[in-house]
């Protein structure tokens, strides 16, 4: 049976195009968790946990991507799973009439507020460095904003698409969404997202966008005792 890199997103990420961030051993990688809390095994076994542990950092859990559900194995406690659409774009959308900027990681501190006030999901001090990120600004102020997190071979993943309260309703998010995903495929890749099933707002944005749902996932949150 072929391997599709998606069902283990932050493994292929780390072993592949975001190698150079990768911290781990053996079979488990992590990210720095100031870049991105998220963590990855290449199979659900045993010595796969045993290399996970080795590098987690101290009173922290292990934030996973899995297919599916899988037994917790001994000595660890599970703190949290939750269901995620993985949703992958099948076209690109027509250029928006809004203007963009280019954010670099001297932007960071106002990132960090917009996250602050929106709550889009993790953002690390450092997540500016894993991917491109564009921003809309209003009297100087960041009102808006979307990125990159993982790449992976083929793919990338946008995330920390997030609108200011006084800036919703005028199609802030379509538009840095739509400018990501063009420039995705411009680049030979395939843009990709995860979002909780909940927000159904979220997800009839991006299937207007083009993004179909290819399959759920399960986040995993364990931590060894």
């Amino acid at each position: 049976m072929a391997i599709n890199t998606l069902d283990n997103p932050v493994w292929h990420a780390l072993t592949g195009p975001h190698g150079e961030h990768a911290i781990g051993r053996g079979k488990a990688r992590h990210y720095p968790r100031d870049m991105a809390p998220f963590s990855a095994i290449a199979e659900p076994s045993a010595a796969a946990y045993v290399d996970l542990a080795a590098d987690l950092p101290a009173g922290t859990e292990a934030r996973l991507f899995r297919p599916n559900i899988e037994p917790l194995p001994d000595g660890w406690v599970e703190i949290s799973c939750f269901p995620v659409l993985q949703m992958v774009a099948c076209l690109a959308p027509a250029s928006a009439d809004v203007s963009t900027v280019a954010l670099t990681p001297a932007d960071a501190p106002a990132m960090l507020d917009l996250v602050a006030a929106t709550q889009p999901g993790p953002f690390g001090r450092r997540a500016p460095l894993l991917g491109r990120y564009l921003g809309i600004r209003r009297d100087g102020r960041l009102v808006a904003m979307a990125g990159e997190r993982l790449r992976l071979p083929g793919y990338v993943e946008l995330s920390a698409i997030c609108v200011h309260m006084e800036a919703r309703g005028r199609g802030h998010a379509a538009a840095l969404t739509g400018a990501l995903m063009q420039r995705a495929v411009a680049d030979g890749l395939v843009p990709f997202l995860h979002v909780r099933p909940e927000n159904k707002a979220a997800v009839e944005l991006y299937r207007r966008l083009g993004f179909a749902t290819r399959r759920e996932l399960v986040v995993l949150w364990r931590r060894p005792k």
